[in-house]
């Protein structure tokens, strides 16, 4: 009997090495370095990468450079297929997916497809010359971002495909949905836009934007104002000639267009410069900016909490502190919960930025939008919304529009909220100028769950006086000092509370 079992006990490890054998021997040897080019950007230039890579069996490590970024990578190989995760990037699935196809690698990143070959020893991403960044100083307060910017930014929809017309129809929207008039006021043109320099080094937006100057008359004529965006590196996250070298030269000519908000995106300037070096590096176009004395909103993009430490002595009024976000309930609640520890440093003119709203754009329930606008309104955060807000559907309309909601966001004392957990749910508290309190309860669990909310709990000061449902815009009562509501799996209970 023994021998018989380990006989069969021989054979089973045998066959489970030869599994392991013929499943390593299938991965194709995709080691080395890897050069790619990809589509025509749109001022003429074309796309470039190039990935290195280690093989360990079918775990796969390495680096992707493209003229816009640089990331480490991890990943498998099986069989001729690679899939890869960005370090760093929230998203669990695979950023760049490919297929080895008669020894070239066929791939995807974000959907962009790319074809590589095996890189000989010219084929490099360009690095310009290394211009040390100035001293540390702080930079004067512009006065401007007194309550969070809001607005609207067209990434989130239209990526690389925004142009003149999108924008101008993107302001008339602003004014017919009553946006503008509920406090939405930029109009945000996100990255793409960008052409090539001059002989004497001015930056020209390319062909989708024929005149920036014209386009931002046009959006000044609506009662909005008008952003724009660049990068402290060579280039843009796309792959765009950014502001690196150039940064007075492009703040005057951000200036002489009408630019009332700027967006800068770190991106290729990891390929320069360290991590230590961002203050001094953003520093500079933050001195660009107030020398030309126009007032212009400065927007750090940087997926970095400590940021909040040294930013506002940069000259900026928000910071970004989250990868960037997607439409799912998962990027949303991972990029809010990363807010926790940046609450001291929220206030007015300098604010914490957890990214752009994707209300409306389809990914989630009008709940979890519901949660989405209550979750940015506690944290102070800036409300720049990414729909296509010339087709609202009513329910996106009356979240976005919802006065009573933002004007906890736009609250003048300025606190960031911070959660109390209690299993699936979470309490957040925000103390408001007039001495009341915003409360929000959010169930972050499957099923519908009880909230209540002690008045004792809340920093009043007094007893209840006064409870308002800002989703349901109606009264509530507290009764023996607390409130009770049931709330929706993923939904929250937001209230507004004041004190006799």
């Amino acid at each position: 009997m023994r021998k018989n079992f380990m006989k069969q006990l021989s054979l089973t490890a045998l066959a489970l090495s030869f599994l392991f054998l013929t499943s390593s021997a299938l991965c194709q040897n995709v080691a080395g370095r890897w050069f790619a080019t990809g589509n025509t950007l749109d001022n003429g230039e074309v796309e470039k990468a190039l990935l290195v890579l280690k093989q360990n069996g079918n775990q796969l490590s390495g680096k992707l450079e493209e003229l816009g970024f640089v990331v480490e990578v991890t990943g498998t190989v099986s069989g001729n297929h690679i899939e890869l995760h960005g370090a760093g990037f929230s998203d669990p699935k695979p950023f760049l997916i490919g297929d080895l196809v008669n020894g070239e690698l066929h791939w995807k990143q974000w959907g962009g497809p790319m074809v590589a070959h095996r890189a000989t020893a010219t084929d490099t991403i360009p690095v310009p010359p290394y211009i040390a960044p100035p001293p540390l100083h702080k930079v004067p307060y512009n006065g401007l971002a007194k309550t969070p910017p809001m607005g609207w930014n067209s990434w989130n929809l239209f990526a690389g495909k925004v142009n003149d017309q999108i924008i101008r129809t993107m302001a008339d929207a602003m004014v017919s949905s009553g946006m503008r008039d509920a406090g939405y006021i930029y109009i945000n043109i996100d990255d793409t836009w960008e052409g090539t320099r001059d002989a004497q080094g001015n930056i020209r937006p390319n062909s989708k934007f024929p005149n920036m100057k014209a386009l931002a008359d046009y959006v000044h004529s609506k009662g909005l104002k008008f952003g724009i965006y660049s990068s402290p590196g060579p280039r843009t996250c796309a792959g765009y000639p950014a502001s690196y070298g150039h940064e007075a030269q492009d703040a005057r000519t951000f200036a002489s267009w009408g630019v009332d908000y700027l967006k800068y995106d770190w991106c290729s300037a990891s390929m320069i410069y360290k991590n230590s070096q961002e203050a001094a590096v953003y520093q500079k176009m933050g001195e660009a900016l107030e020398a030309t004395g126009r007032p212009i909103v400065y927007s750090l993009s940087i997926g970095q909490i400590t940021a909040a430490q040294w930013a506002p002595a940069a000259g900026a009024n928000l910071w970004r502190t989250t990868d960037d976000i997607r439409d799912t309930w998962h990027s949303m609640t991972y990029n809010i919960e990363k807010q926790v520890p940046t609450a001291p440093y929220a206030g007015p003119g300098h604010w914490n930025d957890p990214d752009m709203l994707e209300i409306g754009n389809g990914g989630m329930t009008d709940t979890e939008y519901r949660t989405h606008m209550s979750l940015w309104a506690l944290a102070a955060a800036p409300l720049l919304a990414g729909n296509d807000i010339r087709h609202m559907s009513d329910a996106t309309k009356a979240i976005l529009l919802n006065r009573e909601v933002i004007a906890v966001d736009q609250d003048p004392l300025g606190k960031q909220a911070s959660p109390i957990a209690h299993g699936n749910l979470q309490t957040w508290i925000k103390p408001l100028a007039d001495g009341s309190v915003a409360v929000g309860v959010v169930n972050l669990g499957a099923s519908p769950a009880q909230a209540r909310v002690v008045a004792a709990d809340l920093p009043l000061h007094g007893q209840v006086g006064r409870a308002r449902d800002l989703w349901a815009h109606k009264e509530v009562n507290f009764t023996n000092g607390a409130y009770s509501s049931t709330v929706p799996s993923h939904g929250t209970l937001l209230l507004r509370v004041s004190r006799q």
